[in-house]
């Protein structure tokens, strides 16, 4: 994320999802549209307590999987007791397949559950053994969340900062303002991390750390008018890193950059998330938003064209996180209405969800 911070879904008349790639029937095969765009969607809601509505879209095979907030969260023993809840009911669906249950477990200020890693990345970079330090706090970041049921990191940030103090800078969420730094130390956090089971996510590719103090993407549109050179020579870099470290799963940022789209902000472009991402840096994993109620997205039409905008762009997983189950309901239908009247390809979509089902399968146990 980048701040510091009951509704029945309409099922869409199925096409046929069965396809075949090399003799295999696809994991997406036999899936309803709704459950198909649900492959695609992340919950979250308010309160201690799943309402009925997300337990009853998680049994339908309708989500992907849930953020947590520190709203969320009590204590590690009802968080996973949450998660283990949440985890039976994926079980009885069609899907059967578990969910990704995530959270922001950056270190120091940003961190939702208590304990590791205390220190923020800034600490990290600084530390007298910096690659141990990010080892150690990748593996504590890992343990931590799966002793709690969690299965996803919304970490590390490979932001690179440009001035002291600036937006990503001031909250320590930066390993440094060097490149190389940033991307050898989101790698060894991303390895340790993922060695224990639990998935990391880079962000906020191609990068925020140009951003000034107020360019918030969570509450206004923000433009980084940064060179092609110097976006793919310092804010790229440390995504070849990770992507090269295995990282599961990367975060696409809201922020527009002219020098690779003009117009739109980058998880709505096609140019950059196939263009760069994909293309560029060879990235095959999950490609997921940050949050789809950003303010970044005025302009941009409500959660409905929002995520079928995104999904349009090729991200994989679309972040619902207003903590309104009925938000990711909408972005449900939304998807599933669009696959089914052909605004978004299917032989894309199908790509997708298979994508965020392998994810989901390579997290069991």
């Amino acid at each position: 994320m980048a701040a510091l911070g009951a509704v029945p879904l309409i099922l869409v008349a199925a096409g046929p999802a069965a396809v075949r790639a090399g003799g295999a029937t696809s994991p997406t095969a036999g899936l309803s549209d709704a459950q198909l765009a649900g492959q695609r969607v992340i919950l979250s809601y308010s309160g201690l307590t799943p309402p009925p509505a997300v337990l009853s879209a998680i049994r339908h095979g309708e989500a992907a999987g849930v953020i947590f907030f520190a709203q969320n969260i009590s204590s590690r023993l009802q968080i996973h007791a949450v998660a283990a809840e949440l985890q039976r009911a994926a079980a009885v669906s069609s899907v059967k397949l578990p969910l990704l249950l995530m959270t922001d477990q950056e270190g120091g200020l940003v961190r939702r559950l208590p304990g590791a890693p205390s220190v923020s990345e800034k600490q990290v970079g600084q530390a007298a053994d910096p690659a141990s330090a990010a080892r150690r706090a990748g593996r504590g970041a890992g343990l931590n969340l799966h002793g709690a049921g969690l299965n996803v990191n919304l970490a590390p940030v490979l932001d690179v900062y440009r001035r002291a103090g600036n937006f990503i800078d001031q909250y320590g969420r930066s390993y440094s303002s060097n490149p190389s730094a940033v991307a050898a130390l989101g790698a060894d956090f991303i390895a340790k991390q993922q060695a224990v089971g639990v998935a990391a996510t880079a962000k906020h590719f191609p990068g925020l750390g140009a951003a000034a103090t107020a360019q918030n993407t969570d509450a206004e549109p923000v433009t980084l008018n940064l060179s092609l050179s110097s976006l793919r020579a310092v804010d790229e870099l440390p995504y070849r890193s990770a992507i090269r470290a295995g990282v599961k799963l990367v975060m696409v940022s809201w922020a527009r950059y002219p020098a690779l789209d003009s117009r739109l902000p980058a998880g709505l472009s096609a140019r950059i998330v196939g263009g760069e991402l994909r293309r560029r840096l060879h990235f095959r994993g999950v490609a997921i938003t940050d949050a789809l109620e950003a303010g970044a997205l005025k302009g941009f039409g409500g959660t409905a064209s929002r995520a079928v905008r995104a999904a349009g762009a090729g991200m994989d997983l679309i972040l619902c996180s207003a903590q309104d189950p009925g938000q990711g309901a909408t972005a449900v239908q939304a998807l599933a209405a669009a696959l089914h009247g052909r605004r978004l390809g299917r032989s894309a979509f199908l790509a997708s969800a298979a994508r965020v089902m392998a994810l989901r399968r390579s997290l069991a146990g």
